[in-house]
């Protein structure tokens, strides 16, 4: 008979399987399945032959020197990212092919070839010596999603400097704290972005952010106009236009940088604390976008890629600018809302500009299950070929949904599990070689060494969970945390010494896949019974009436915590009691009764960050009435003002 106990892993024995298309095999750029071997004995090695796909300025002779939990790779060589992922394409045969399709949220538009973005960046490299800005100064970028963002990006690159970019839906605050922290002196902003036919007021948020700050010089880009109603400041502030016409045409001469010179810091927010500026250094970082770009998503010269992200987070920087852009692939970039002016804005774009390979989150695929296929018809979208997912683990039903309505049952989906921190793809499958499972990332990128240890540091058999780990360095992970290295090595190599931890919980299957269960902390102890919110919020989602969910577990006298569920219906379902109770029953059903909710409460919409992340600290702060932390990165802070009103009612 099977235990409650047993039954919580019941929703990882996914029984569907989609191996490779065969047509899609027949084409890949791996396909055989020599290459995991031969990275696993000996993964240095490998990742030396991946490195040779960059242009070295000074060839590397040195591969790793590994001293716990500092890492230098390739360390005698020397390159840069700017000629990666642009002078080198633009005096080759890439020189009239498009790098960058840009559309804005209003409709208008713009194609960057490989020679106008060298063009541009040239400009922007003139521009920034022309302000003071030297070889490892520091650069905050606060833009909008507009082509100016990645051109400011590879001119730091150009030039040497460290370029820090700062979520352009951040608040004033937010924005200040990491410019004290970079201590940057130059700070590049626009007037405002568009977000749903709104302004945002960025230069006002900017004005306010670097008061107080080292910041010497402002540099605008003229996005909105009049509308934006911005102010100035003369003797600080410097037109981006006025700035890019009176730079010189000439070339601007690559810097040569060491493989470990600083590329770019990139801030995330810990749940207390200061945030932390993740370091990535110019030679591994790059080796580690331009392979997994090449293995994971298969790119090839021909292909069309769109990634949704906001460059200002990890995923728009190395799936959007270094990645795509070293490989010389044409990328599409998209200012605004998936649903502005209608819901059907991302794949009319994939219709007009023939988009081949998509990559979204799991949030916004839940959004468009909730949606209803519909707006994904409206629209021919044959052209894709391969699907990406990121940000979170992506329950089986909507990885289903996505696999049918948005792949038409032919796309391979690649659902990818990595961090800020790691800086590419370390856990997805090679889509030419692995035969895939809904909601598992299934196994390590060739080069990668994953496992999942018990609270002893021991490698879990087949069929059970723990901490997941990286039990071997990488080329792309971080350095350490700017200026505070101890808390670098307290963080991610604390628990198991000379292992990276990074945070989450994990179960491997009994064919060795690896299931990302979320965050360590995302685990309800009801009864002495660990629980993840992720297998309670895969059984809700599982249900026909169900859009998306969020778990949380809240104190309760008896069980020590007992299970809350928040959870958005699709169109068109009413919320009743009776869909209440047979939600519940289905869970029991799905998991057993210790996973049965003790409360689910109906909501419009789940509070997540623009990066399509679901906020639970938030949702767990309101169900405890507790202060509410830091909210600056929500999508819509109008959503928990919502839910504390609703919470308000039930007191």
């Amino acid at each position: 008979m099977m235990t409650q106990a047993d039954r919580l892993d019941t929703l990882l024995t996914e029984e569907r399987r989609f191996a490779p298309p065969e047509s899609f095999r027949n084409q890949a750029n791996y396909r055989d399945p020599e290459v995991y071997e031969r990275a696993a004995r000996d993964p240095e090695a490998y990742w030396a032959e991946e490195a040779k796909n960059l242009d070295w300025f000074r060839p590397f002779t040195k591969i790793l020197d590994w001293n716990p939990p500092h890492a230098r790779w390739f360390y005698d060589g020397t390159l840069n990212a700017a000629y990666n992922t642009v002078d080198r394409h633009r005096f080759g045969p890439r020189k009239n092919k498009a790098a960058i399709i840009w559309e804005g949220e209003p409709g208008d538009s713009r194609v960057l070839t490989y020679d106008m973005l060298g063009r541009e960046v040239d400009r922007a490299a003139h521009v920034l010596k022309s302000l003071g800005v030297q070889k490892g100064d520091r650069v905050t970028i606060y833009l909008p999603m507009v082509p100016e963002l990645p051109i400011a990006m590879l001119a730091c690159a150009k030039i040497g400097a460290i370029h820090s970019v700062v979520f352009g839906g951040f608040s004033a605050r937010a924005l200040h704290e990491r410019i004290l922290d970079a201590d940057a002196k130059v700070l590049i902003t626009a007037d405002g972005g568009w977000r749903r036919g709104n302004v945002v007021p960025l230069k006002r948020n900017a004005d306010e952010a670097v008061q107080g700050t080292p910041v010497e010089k402002v540099l605008v880009v003229e996005r909105v106009g009049a509308a934006a109603a911005a102010p100035w400041t003369p003797g600080r502030d410097v037109s981006w236009r006025e700035a890019m016409a009176a730079a010189p045409a000439t070339p601007f001469p690559c810097e040569e940088m060491n493989a470990e010179d600083i590329l770019f810091l990139l801030y995330t927010s810990g749940t207390t604390g200061k945030p932390k500026g993740i370091v990535h250094s110019t030679g591994g970082y790059l080796v580690g976008a331009n392979t997994s770009l090449r293995t994971v998503f298969d790119i090839k010269d021909d292909d069309v890629y769109f990634c949704t992200a906001d460059i200002g987070w990890i995923t728009g920087h190395t799936y959007i600018v270094y990645g795509p852009l070293s490989c010389g692939a044409t990328v599409v970039m998209y200012e605004g809302a998936p649903d502005w002016p209608d819901r059907d804005r991302y794949w009319q774009i994939v219709e007009k500009y023939g988009v081949t390979i998509f990559y979204t989150a799991p949030t916004s695929i839940r959004t468009f299950m909730k949606w209803g296929p519909e707006y994904v018809q409206r629209h021919r979208i044959d052209t894709l070929r391969l699907l990406g997912s990121v940000g979170e683990p992506i329950n089986p039903e909507a990885w289903m949904w996505y696999h049918e309505h948005v792949g038409q049952g032919r796309c391979p989906i690649v659902d990818t599990w990595w961090q800020t921190e790691t800086g590419c793809a370390m856990i997805a499958p090679l889509p030419g070689l692995v035969t895939t499972k809904p909601g598992s990332a299934t196994r390590p990128v060739p080069g990668i060494s994953a496992d999942v240890f018990d609270e002893e540091g021991q490698s879990v058999p087949a069929g059970s969970g723990g901490y997941l780990v990286i039990t071997r360095p990488w080329p792309s992970m971080l350095r350490t945390i700017w200026r505070d290295d101890e808390r670098f090595a307290r963080t991610y190599f604390g628990k198991f010494p000379g292992i990276y931890l990074p945070g989450d919980g994990a179960h491997k299957d009994e064919d060795n896949y690896i299931w990302i269960l979320g965050r360590i902390d995302d685990v309800i102890n009801v009864s002495g019974h660990r629980i993840g919110t992720m297998e309670v919020e895969s059984a809700l989602v599982d249900h026909h009436a169900v859009a998306e969910a969020a778990v949380i577990g809240r104190s309760h006298e008896v069980k020590g915590q007992a299970i809350t569920a928040f959870v958005t219906l699709k169109e068109g379902i009413a919320a009743t009691d009776e869909l209440m109770n047979e939600l519940k029953r289905h869970v029991v059903e799905k998991i057993g009764a210790l996973a049965r909710p003790e409360e689910i409460i109906f909501i419009a919409d789940l509070p997540k960050t623009r990066s399509g992340k679901i906020m639970r600290r938030l949702l767990r702060d309101i169900a405890e009435g507790r202060v509410l932390g830091d909210t600056s990165t929500l999508a819509d802070p109008s959503v928990v003002e919502s839910l504390k009103e609703m919470y308000k009612d039930k007191e």
